[in-house]
């Protein structure tokens, strides 16, 4: 599976997906070189709010954090709530960029599984200004944003955690699968309490 999922960073699905997608293709670069960091980060919430999209600033060192750890474990597995029970989509970083897709995607299709759904971080302007910004392009055919906004919500859950325990999950889906445990990682999500509105509510939490 480690050698599927390794496929991913070159396989983007070609409906909705931007090839080497730049910063500057988003944002002018130059000219908000000359605002202060939560300016930009303002400017960059106004752009997206009105866009069907996932997108977040991130601190600096959490970005450090997470990239360091992405060198060492390059892809890892994120639970999506769905009606019934939940879904497994495999990440895989490429560059900054970090793929996803279905686990049966790759199951059923190998080597020439797409790309479901790209996070695109822009370091840019993280020594200047100390922050990462990042958007997303995902296929509306398998995911709308709310559920986009579930995984991308999770690389921070299990790459950014000062918690061993959940990094751990991390390092053994990439170093010791056959001591992964699936379920494991549904533990993680729901303590954390993501995804929680994409479940369908229980007759018990009907008041």
């Amino acid at each position: 599976m480690d050698e599927k999922a390794e496929a991913l960073g070159t396989k983007a699905s070609k409906e909705g997906f931007t090839k080497g997608k730049t910063l500057d293709s988003v944002l002018n670069v130059e000219m908000v070189k000359e605002k202060t960091p939560e300016e930009i980060k303002q400017i960059w919430k106004q752009y997206f709010s009105a866009k069907d999209t996932v997108y977040a600033v991130i601190p600096a060192e959490t970005f450090d954090l997470m990239w360091k750890r992405a060198q060492n474990c390059p892809s890892f597995l994120c639970a999506l709530p769905r009606k019934e029970g939940y879904e497994f989509f495999v990440g895989q970083w490429s560059g900054t960029e970090l793929h996803f897709t279905a686990l049966i995607n790759i199951q059923t299709r190998g080597e020439t599984a797409t790309s479901q759904l790209i996070l695109y971080h822009y370091p840019e302007l993280q020594k200047e200004k100390g922050i990462v910004l990042m958007t997303a392009e995902m296929d509306s055919n398998f995911l709308n944003v709310s559920e986009a906004q579930c995984i991308a919500n999770q690389v921070q859950l299990f790459y950014a955690t000062d918690r061993p325990e959940t990094y751990g999950l991390v390092e053994t889906f990439n170093h010791r699968p056959n001591e992964f445990k699936y379920m494991a990682v549904i533990a993680e999500l729901e303590q954390s309490g993501l995804g929680r509105e994409l479940r369908p509510r229980r007759d018990s939490d009907k008041a």
